[in-house]
């Protein structure tokens, strides 16, 4: 049982840097408005997405497991 509790706590760790590193309109002038130009990912910011919605399906999973109490 202790290794799902590691398991999730490096999934909330990897979850927190992946959803950090992704720097998308993070300006000043986005939060007005301006600079809402929207292109298409690509290369390690398409991974750096997919990775983030992973992790974030694998932390509520695990979650759900601990919450349930195991099989």
């Amino acid at each position: 049982m202790n290794t799902f509790y590691i398991i999730q706590a490096v999934l909330a760790v990897l979850l927190i840097v992946a959803v950090l590193m992704q720097n998308r309109g993070s300006s000043l002038g986005s939060a007005f408005g301006s600079g809402s130009e929207y292109f298409a990912k690509r290369g390690f910011e398409k991974f750096l997405s997919i990775a983030t919605i992973v992790l974030a399906i694998g932390l509520v999973l695990c979650t759900v497991f601990l919450v349930r109490g195991g099989w």
